[in-house]
This record gives structure tokens, sequence and C-alpha cells, in this order.
């Protein structure tokens, strides 16, 4: 087995937990530094792991790291992703890709012309959840896909998030928070999107944050916080996609795909497992094993599958798909704001299905 990926954090805030838990656990990569605007913060992190604490230019200049983890805020992530590729990294990042289209395809084309990867989350899909779900499509099992729905219906976040300000500007909203699970899901399962049709709108102007220190204290809202629409696969399946911050409650489930012969309930896009249920057109409702994906996976399974792949051949939770799940979201909210179908201009390959497995390793 060869060295592992020497991997270095940028932004260490609450998200950061969890690659961590998983990094100690997978053998493919190793934590080697940290960095964080908040010194003092990095630093703890750094003494917890057993790595160093540098600023964010060193980090990005540093020889012993070969992939940056780009946990930072959406509006940095391009920032810190072209930094990272002009010093010759390969980088990861969470979602979105970038904060809008422009800087998105910049990211892709610099990493092109520097000969590194860029590898971005989602990687919920890479869990068992998903992937058993996708093999059962792949399989037959529901027939030919006819359609699918796609549903995350919740009041909003600041009922529980002490800084909630993001989710309601420009390059929040709940398409561009939760909708990238929702859509890598679907893109995963049913292949990449040719065309979208969406309508949009909001509730109310201001919201009351309900936690933290600064409970109370009143936050506007300048963005669409329900958004729905139809998404047109290349394949002809149509999915219906609603994504809202203003519901109470509902009783959906998060995905279901339909066929001419069955249909499944797909579990939590925004979680790595849980149970998938098959209804066939003569019978019951059945849950099936788990039949592919990585067992008890967490964030950072998709950084350790680029880490095993050899360079110069796809890995799974690559550019291409956030590039074009983020094309998907954006051509769905300019079709609410223009009132018409358009067409996704991008495309990209279905990713590879993973095999039931343990975690990734060499081929």
């Amino acid at each position: 087995m060869g060295q592992p990926l020497r991997i270095g954090i940028v932004g260490v805030g609450a998200i950061s937990g969890q690659y961590l838990t998983a990094f100690e656990r997978l053998d493919a990569v190793k934590l080697t530094a940290v960095a964080d605007l908040d010194e003092a913060r990095a630093k703890d992190v750094a003494d917890a792991q057993g790595v160093r604490a540098l600023t964010v230019d060193r980090l990005l200049e540093d020889p012993e790291v070969d992939l940056v983890l780009n946990l930072t805020i959406p509006a940095a992530h391009a920032e810190i992703a072209l930094k990272a590729i002009a010093n010759g990294k390969d980088v990861y990042g969470e979602k979105p890709l970038a904060a809008d289209l422009g800087d998105a395809k910049a990211v892709l084309d610099a990493a092109r012309e520097a000969g590194v990867r860029v590898g971005c989350a989602p990687d919920t899909v890479l869990g068992t959840g998903i992937q058993t779900a996708r093999k059962a499509v792949d399989d037959g099992l529901i027939g030919t896909p006819v359609a699918a729905t796609a549903t995350m219906l919740t009041p909003g976040h600041e009922r529980w998030h002490p800084n909630p300000d993001f989710y309601y500007v420009p390059g929040g909203g709940p398409l561009l928070d939760m909708g990238p699970y929702y859509v890598t899901a679907l893109v995963t399962l049913l292949g990449p999107v040719a065309s979208v049709v969406g309508a949009a709108g909001h509730t109310r102007d201001t919201r009351v944050i309900g936690s933290g220190p600064r409970a109370g204290e009143t936050i506007p809202v300048t963005v669409d916080t329900h958004v729905t629409g139809v998404l047109r696969h290349e394949s002809g399946a149509l999915s219906t996609l609603v994504m809202s911050f203003d519901v109470v409650a509902t009783r959906a489930s998060n995905i279901e795909v339909h066929g001419h012969t069955g249909t499944l309930i797909v579990p939590d896009p925004n979680h790595f497992d849980g149970d998938v249920k098959y209804h066939p057109l003569d019978g019951e409702w059945q849950t099936l094993e788990p039949s592919a994906g990585y067992r008890d996976s967490g964030r950072g399974y998709g950084v350790a599958d680029l880490a095993v792949t050899p360079a110069g051949e796809p890995f799974r939770a690559n550019g291409d798909l956030a590039y074009h799940v983020l094309d998907i979201m954006t051509a769905l909210l300019a079709s609410a704001d223009q009132g018409r179908e358009l067409q996704v201009e991008s495309t990209c390959d279905r990713p590879a299905a993973v095999p039931l497995q343990d975690a990734p390793a060499p081929a």
C-alpha cells in the first residue's frame, strides 16, 4: 500500500469534527496541519489532533500538504481553492463548489491547467443508503425509472443555528444550502439533468434567531425561502424537487424513485446510511438489505475515495459532478425568476457505483 494522502484543513468550524472523526479510521489519508482565521481555535484542534497549526497562507504553501480540505464558508470556497491550486495542491471542498457558477468554472479551469484534482462534498451518496438504492435502480428492480420526488421542508435554520444570517442572503436559501445533498443523490440515481423549470417565493422579510447569544435578534431575508421545480434528466425521467424554510412539518419521504414496475423510498441524502424501502407492482413494502456503498461511512470518505483513485482516473465526489449540481440549482433559480424552462448547460458522467465495502482502498 502506498503512502496516505497528506491533508491540510482550512476552516475548523463545527463541520470539521465530522471529517476528523472519519479520518481516524481511514488509512488512505493522514491529517498533517490545520488553519483557521481564528488562530486560537486552530491551535486547539491542532493540539487535540497532534498536528501543526499554521496560518492559512502557510498551510496553502506547505510542502507536507498534498490536498487542501476547504471547510470555509461558501463565499470563500473559490478563493481558497484557487490559492491551493496555484500552489500545486489537490483540493476537496465542502458544498457548494463555489458561491456562483463563474467562480466554480474558474476553479475547475485552474485545476485542469495545473494538473491537480478537485473534489467536493457531499459524499453522503457514497454510503450504503443511496448506493443500495442506486443498485436497485441499476439492477432493474423498479423497471424503467419514470420519476422521482425529493422533499426537504423545514421551518427554518434560525430556530437552532446561533448565526443563521448566511442562510438568508444571496448564496443561501434552502436550495443552495440543502439542495446539493438532494440533487447529487438524484444525479447519482438517475443521471445528469438536461433542463429545469422552477418557481420560488418567500413568506417573510425577516427572521428571528431562536438560540445562542443572539437569540431574539432580527435578521433580514433577501432570498427566496421556498423553491420548487422539475428536473428533466437526460434519460427522460422527471424529478420533482421541493426545498423550503417555510414549512412547519411533513410526512413526505426525503426521496422516492418510481419505475413502471416498482417504487423505492430512499433514505435522507444528508446521511450516509438508512433503510431503502421497495414496493413491487404486485406486493407489499419491504426493506432492502444494504447491497452497495461504504459501510459505516462519514464525511471524509469522499476524500479517501479520491486518495485511492490513481491519478488521471475519475474519482466519485469530483468537481465536474459538483459543478453540474451547482449548474442545475442556479438554472432552477433563474427559471423561477424568468418563468420559463431553461436548459442546463453542463453535464457530467454518472459516478461509478460503490461496491459494498468497509472503506476506500487502492484498486
